[in-house]
């Protein structure tokens, strides 16, 4: 996959604050304040930095975090996984694989069939729904 490559001020531009803060800067939305948190719809979830589509709404549940929850993306080469030692905690963030946008971190206290929970900030994606 080619990765996508823009100057901070092609990505500022394209973006707006609070998906710039939290996509190219690392942040993360305040717990059930997303616009995804509770969104029924189906449909994809893409990268809102380079449209990568990274989740399926058949994978999404309520894990009652506060944040978007998948059990696993739609493919395991369209996210990336790093160590995140951050804020004293050592968690696993998970990273768009074509543009490394911050999109939250996976954590292994999901439902089966994978037991993993990616919880992911609603301002990293863009929930291209399904035709009716």
């Amino acid at each position: 996959m080619d990765k996508v490559r823009k100057s901070d001020a092609e990505w500022r531009a394209q973006l707006t604050p609070e998906q710039y803060a939290i996509a190219r800067q690392k942040g993360t939305e305040r717990a059930f304040t997303g616009a995804y948190c509770n969104e029924k719809a189906t449909g994809a979830y893409a990268c809102v930095c380079c449209g990568l589509e990274l989740f399926d709404s058949s994978t999404k549940y309520d894990s009652g975090s506060g944040w978007p929850s998948f059990y696993q993306p739609l493919a395991p080469e369209r996210v990336a996984e790093q160590r995140d030692g951050s804020h004293g905690m050592q968690r696993v963030e998970v990273l768009c694989a074509r543009c490394d946008a911050h999109l939250g971190h996976v954590f292994d206290d999901g439902p089966k069939p994978t037991g993993l929970r990616f919880c992911i900030n609603s301002a990293s994606l863009k929930l291209e729904k399904a035709p009716k």
